[in-house]
């Protein structure tokens, strides 16, 4: 997409369009000015968290297809692996097509990677668990003060899948949609979940817009997997500490800790599953903790490693046969690497070397996936970024607890 292109990500807010405040004007009046010819130039100012000052971002503007399943891919001859960024309008029929399209390449355990998954539509979430689920049980219901504001959503039997195993990875950021989809999977026994707990958004919200171009929402429900356990997270102390708590390194420690006070709930099958807010893994992996400077150099706006990547990949795309081929041939070399800092300090950034060697193992891995993303698209960024991914790592030595779920279905 064009954002993409231009190195924008999650997180970013746009203070300025075209040089003109963004603060005051409406959401009308920014979709009415960033939408344009395709081929057209915007050029927005950027606040991005934890640097300083903003930057500019010019962005061509172009027509944009919206998918939310980025990848979808077999990680050998029997695992398959599929990302999902969000729950769109066509998500079910994309998590179909690729299902099925993995299943024909022999897959028999899948990777459903729903980490950093915001969230979007209630209905593709419910169809999207139904693609799992194969007896008519409940996938997620709804419960308010009054009694019209309740609802009950049930799997079709005719539609579910049973012939593979299923791990599903959140972290987090795995929010609303994506945490009815896990804790669907976790509540009938589906799958096992891998990874953090996840954010905890769980609310049937009505909005209504007001004059200034804001808008006012009310609660009128709250979303409950199948056991009963309620997926919102309480507000008790306050909204600083609802956001805040995501961003502590002991966020799970916390957690873990205040399991002694928390509500506990049993799967079909029973196992025990633990309540409070977000859906519990049952295997807790933490995300890998990295250095300032790797993070600010992976990070940076102006994209160092997909530029770098992007150039490298220029006139040496048919150095290799396919995927394959290129993930047992190329490495990212000693001498790689200092062409790729070569071309840091040529753009007037300075880095600590100590640091990024502590992770120079993830610094090369994410230099390869740029390489393979520049040949063969962001698909091939990810299979490439998986391979390396200790997450996805730990998920593997797990499916043989997850395929015993299949005995029982």
């Amino acid at each position: 997409s064009p954002s993409d292109r231009a190195g924008l990500q999650p997180g970013d807010k746009i203070v300025a369009i075209d040089g003109e405040d963004a603060y005051e004007i409406t959401r009308e009046d920014v979709y009415n000015t960033l939408r344009g010819p395709k081929g057209t130039a915007v050029l927005l100012t950027i606040r991005r968290p934890g640097q300083a000052e903003t930057f500019d971002v010019e962005i061509i503007r172009d027509q944009i297809p919206i998918y939310s399943l980025i990848s979808s891919f077999m990680i050998d001859d029997q695992i398959g692996y599929m990302r999902l960024t969000r729950f769109a309008s066509s998500t079910s029929q994309e998590v179909l097509e690729a299902v099925e399209s993995l299943r024909a390449e022999g897959m028999t355990r899948l990777i459903f990677d729903l980490r950093t998954n915001s969230g979007g539509y209630l209905e593709q979430a419910v169809n999207v668990a139904d693609l799992f689920i194969t007896s008519p049980d409940t996938l997620v219901y709804t419960a308010g003060r009054k009694t019209e504001m309740s609802e009950v959503f049930i799997a079709s039997s005719k539609r579910g899948y049973e012939d593979f195993a299923v791990i599903v990875l959140i972290n987090r950021w795995s929010a609303s949609a994506s945490e009815i989809v896990a804790g669907a999977i976790q509540d009938l026994d589906r799958g096992l979940v891998v990874g953090e707990t996840s954010f905890g958004k769980g609310l049937v919200q009505r909005q209504w817009p007001l004059k200034d171009g804001s808008a006012l929402r009310v609660t009128i429900a709250r979303y409950y997997t199948p056991s009963g356990r309620l997926i919102q997270r309480p507000y008790d102390n306050g909204t600083r500490e609802y956001y805040g708590n995501l961003g502590k390194e002991d966020r799970e420690e916390l957690l873990d800790s205040l399991r002694i006070g928390k509500p506990k709930y049993k799967t079909k099958r029973g196992r025990e599953v633990y309540g409070g807010g977000g859906i519990s893994p049952d295997v807790y992996v933490p995300i890998s903790k990295y250095t300032t400077t790797t993070v600010r150099m992976v990070g940076h706006p102006k994209r160092f490693t997909f530029n770098w990547g992007t150039d490298y990949a220029k006139g040496r795309k048919t150095d290799w046969k396919d995927l394959v081929d290129f993930n047992r041939d190329f490495q990212v070399s000693a001498d790689l690497v200092e062409d790729f800092l070569t071309y840091v300090k040529d753009q007037d950034v300075d880095f600590e070397r100590e640091e990024l060697d502590k992770d120079m193992g993830y610094l090369k891995s994410v230099l390869k996936a740029e390489v393979a993303g520049a040949v063969w698209g962001k698909s091939a960024y990810y299979q490439m970024f998986v391979s390396n991914d200790p997450q996805v790592t730990a998920a593997l030595s797990h499916f043989d607890e997850a395929a015993e779920f299949l005995v029982h279905h």
